[in-house]
């Protein structure tokens, strides 16, 4: 049997194979976030046969000052739980499991969205992602701690659901990444962005407060944009310090991405381009590590984890372009 068709177990579920569907935004939600037909079908689509062994949704934000775009699903009301438990039984219809991505955009808000400037970690924003002509405010505590109420509530909407996991995004340059990147944290209190500890007292304190919403048997990731691959940036050795303590605070899977840098490596074009980050990772801790990055063969997939470069493999653009993607690699890796 092939690595990328055996099981693997995330915390207490086992998934059939090894391959990953990362979260991939559609926009094909309602204006205000609710699930769609349209949606249901699109998932249907991705799912069908079983090939896939993880399905992870696409961001779902939660609350209305973190929604990132029109067209984007939430998860930041109890009244979305009805369509969200539609779109799981969609999934799980097709044999396959299924984690609710969830999200907050922080700078990465647009003002006429959400009817006020964003919030950040500090009021510095990442030119390339600059969204508004003002400056995000910074959080007080206050607001940190809505915030991380806010995740813990999601989660526990993401598990009334169905969904078989939640994955916390802290990558992509969103809320989390604002906070983990020297980049945009300026703060001088206990999230500062001087030392990796208070870059990541935030994630510590959102993981504690899901974990405690959901209970410890329920299989909880994060998707850490392991590098913003630029000088000043988040680098390999804050992302190895900032996983051993994830693990060690109850996270179940780490999916590896870019910070600053998004869903792409500026100095590799080569499929699975963030192995880097996920090999140094993988050798710290003892849970499973996906890794993306523009891989669209099956061998390719199949020898980064012969390589030991990960655990997991997520193919995201190649299986969004062809629904057919999963079932043939499974064909090609079974002869």
């Amino acid at each position: 049997m092939s690595l990328l068709g055996s099981p693997i177990n995330v915390g207490n579920l086992e998934l059939p194979n090894r391959l990953v569907m990362p979260p991939i935004a559609t926009s094909k939600s309602q204006e205000d976030g609710r699930v769609t037909e349209e949606l249901c079908q699109y998932y249907a689509e991705k799912s069908a046969g079983g090939y896939i062994g993880l399905l992870i949704t696409e961001h779902s934000y939660i609350s209305p000052e973190g929604k990132a775009g029109n067209g984007q699903l939430s998860i930041a009301k109890d009244s979305d739980v009805a369509g969200l438990t539609k779109l799981v039984q969609t999934i799980h219809q097709n044999n396959t499991k299924t984690f609710a991505q969830i999200n907050h955009a922080g700078a990465r808000a647009k003002q006429d969205i959400i009817g006020c400037l964003p919030k950040s970690a500090s009021a510095v924003q990442h030119a390339k992602f600059a969204k508004n002509d003002a400056l995000p405010i910074e959080m007080t505590t206050k607001d940190i701690q809505q915030v991380i109420a806010e995740f813990a509530a999601a989660a526990v909407r993401a598990k009334d659901a169905g969904f078989d996991g939640v994955e916390i995004h802290s990558a992509h340059a969103y809320l989390l990444t604002q906070f983990y990147s020297p980049l945009t944290n300026q703060r001088t209190d206990q999230y500062n962005g001087q030392t990796i500890e208070g870059r990541i007292r935030l994630h510590l304190e959102i993981i504690q407060a899901v974990r405690e919403a959901v209970g410890a048997d329920y299989p909880l990731a994060i998707r850490l944009g392991a590098s913003d691959h630029t000088d000043g940036g988040t680098t390999i050795e804050d992302s190895m310090i900032a996983a051993q303590a994830f693990e060690k605070a109850g996270i179940d899977l780490l999916d590896i991405s870019g910070g600053f840098s998004s869903y792409i490596n500026p100095y590799s074009k080569e499929q699975g381009y963030f192995s880097d980050l996920t090999e140094a990772i993988k050798r710290n801790v003892e849970i499973p590590v996906i890794l993306t990055g523009g891989i669209v063969d099956a061998a390719v997939a199949e020898k980064l984890l012969r390589e030991e470069k990960a655990d997991m493999i997520g193919v995201g653009r190649a299986i969004f372009k062809d629904s057919n993607w999963a079932k043939q690699a499974m064909g090609l890796l079974e002869k």
